[in-house]
């Protein structure tokens, strides 16, 4: 079965001549739920946001298919949907029914879909009697919720979080995993959160100085590099 995202030597340097990415190869396939461990400044999040073209290094990286390039942007933002970590980054309109409307919108679709998929995606995440809510009311775990509405609701076929438990005390981590349980979606979550990656993670990767230097079961990578944690 083809790869849902393919990458082939990755490679990206900050403008100061830092190397971030030094020949990343990795792919995703459908059905699985990906862990993304290393240290910070590991690449981790660097790597993520070539998936979408947030950032654009050299190599090759294809999303469903398409290659990222200016060409296909839309369509590849499309497929893959990002939680950032912090979610005041992804929530800036007056009402949560609003934010969570507001990709559904900039794909073209139609008010009233974009109102019925952003209230049934609010139900999805146990967050639909707060849609008249305005997002700085809601707490830590309420907003992460709403931010994934959001990107639900714009159906994409890859999921990517990073630190998605950043801000959440223990209630708030295990309402997220029951959720992410249940997604059909292929994911990419970057974590160092030991029991988050062995309850939803069919694989990890370990990246080291901007290179992957593991990838395997979680135990695996997690026994191989205990001395990170």
């Amino acid at each position: 079965m083809a790869p849902l995202v393919d990458v082939e030597n990755l490679r990206f340097h900050y403008e100061d001549g830092t190397a971030a990415l030094r020949g990343i190869n990795f792919q995703l396939h459908p059905g699985e739920r990906v862990i993304l461990f290393g240290g910070n400044g590991s690449g981790k999040t660097t790597f993520v946001l070539h998936l979408n073209g947030l950032l654009r290094g050299e190599g090759r990286i294809e999303i469903c298919g398409l290659p990222v390039n200016n060409n296909n942007l839309a369509a590849v933002r499309s497929k893959i949907g990002m939680v950032f970590q912090d979610p005041e980054d992804q929530l800036f309109m007056p009402t949560v029914l609003e934010d969570v409307c507001f990709g559904v919108l900039n794909q073209g679709h139609p008010e009233e879909l974009a109102r019925a998929k952003a209230l049934s995606c609010l139900e999805r995440v146990g967050m639909r009697p707060a849609a008249g809510k305005a997002p700085y009311h809601l707490s830590s775990g309420e907003k992460r919720r709403v931010a994934l509405a959001g990107v639900l609701a714009m159906e994409p076929e890859i999921l990517v979080f990073d630190e998605p438990t950043t801000f959440l005390d223990p209630p708030g981590q295990r309402q997220l995993v029951e959720i992410l349980t249940g997604l059909p979606q292929a994911c990419i979550l970057v974590t160092h959160n030991l029991n988050l990656a062995r309850r939803l993670g069919t694989r990890a990767v370990f990246f080291q100085a901007g290179l992957v230097a593991g990838d395997g079961p979680v135990d695996e990578i997690v026994r191989r590099f205990s001395w990170e944690w």
